[in-house]
């Protein structure tokens, strides 16, 4: 699952730069470079999506970027960050819930001779379904 968010990038007082996340209240991070400040900020935001997810909510809608205005007076411009939740949740994710479920034996054969992760395919299936990707 990839969303792509716009973010606020602002330079600091001495040095450094702070991105803003609008659409993730409260998601707000720092680096000492602009590549810096925005790879924290794919972190930042991976981690505050992730935990919508794992509370069971969904993720926010991104805005338009046309939409977003950052505050040019303190110097700031807008730029974008793409998160993948699921490379993000493979590292970082706490949360895992085991499903038991039957499937008729011929299709288990032709699935593990395919090597299939079972696993892999349900939740591609299940997000496919809800629409979250």
């Amino acid at each position: 699952m990839k969303y792509i968010y716009p973010v606020c990038i602002y330079p600091g007082d001495v040095s450094g730069y702070t991105v803003i996340v609008p659409d993730l209240p409260g998601c707000v991070t720092e680096g000492e470079t602009i590549a810096e400040a925005l790879e924290h900020a794919v972190d930042a935001a991976s981690g505050w999506v992730l935990d919508e997810l794992e509370e069971g909510r969904r993720a926010p809608e991104p805005s338009a970027i046309e939409s977003i205005k950052a505050d040019e007076y303190a110097g700031g411009f807008v730029s974008i960050v793409m998160l993948d939740i699921d490379a993000y949740a493979e590292k970082y994710g706490e949360k895992a819930v085991r499903k038991n479920c039957t499937i008729p034996a011929w299709l288990n054969t032709a699935a593990e001779n395919a090597h299939l992760n079972f696993s892999q395919v349900l939740q591609t299936a299940l997000q496919e379904q809800l629409h979250l990707i």
